[in-house]
């Protein structure tokens, strides 16, 4: 039997014939189905990233949210202390404690200064002081197109009256 021919089974083509496509109507679908999964794994990636993303900044503002909640606590709590309180009424509302003397200090109008306050500044406008860079620049620009200098009237050539426009001639000879 070894030098007979096998017969053909319907899942092996004979070596004469063609060959057989790679891609079948299975693996079409394969690859439909792997094309699908992906696309729907990447959309909920992209919205886990973002979730992940609003999830930090969330976080991050609660952290500021307790730092300030910390600080007002803070100052709550000097509120309840007495001195404190005595320093703050003295800064804020001048008051004094019995048997102590309090002075006002004016300014040049007689009117009161205010707690740490200063003389106010005379009415002497200041300059804003300019970048070096922008003289410079001004200079290039003067020099590169100097002002014009106005031309001086030319004297006139005559004195008397202007000619008037109804004559003839050359200038008021009237001949």
């Amino acid at each position: 039997m070894a030098g007979t021919p096998r017969p053909a089974t319907p899942g092996r083509t004979p070596r004469g014939s063609a060959p057989r496509p790679r891609l079948t109507g299975r693996g079409m679908i394969l690859v439909l189905v792997l094309a699908v999964l992906l696309v729907s794994y990447a959309s909920s990636l992209r919205a886990y990233l973002v979730q992940r993303e609003h999830i930090g900044d969330v976080k991050a503002e609660i952290v500021e949210r307790r730092e300030s909640i910390d600080a007002l606590e803070r100052e709550q709590r000097r509120w309840d202390d007495p001195a404190y309180l005595r320093s703050q009424a003295r800064e804020r509302l001048g008051y004094l404690l019995p048997g102590e003397t309090g002075y006002q200090v004016l300014d040049e109008d007689g009117e009161p200064l205010g707690a740490g306050g200063t003389l106010p500044a005379q009415d002497v406008p200041r300059e804003q002081p300019t970048a070096w860079w922008e003289s410079t620049w001004e200079s290039v620009e003067l020099a590169a197109r100097p002002p014009q200098v106005a031309e001086k009237e030319q004297p006139a050539e005559r004195i008397g009256p202007a000619p008037s426009a109804g004559r003839k001639g050359s200038g008021g000879s009237g001949r």
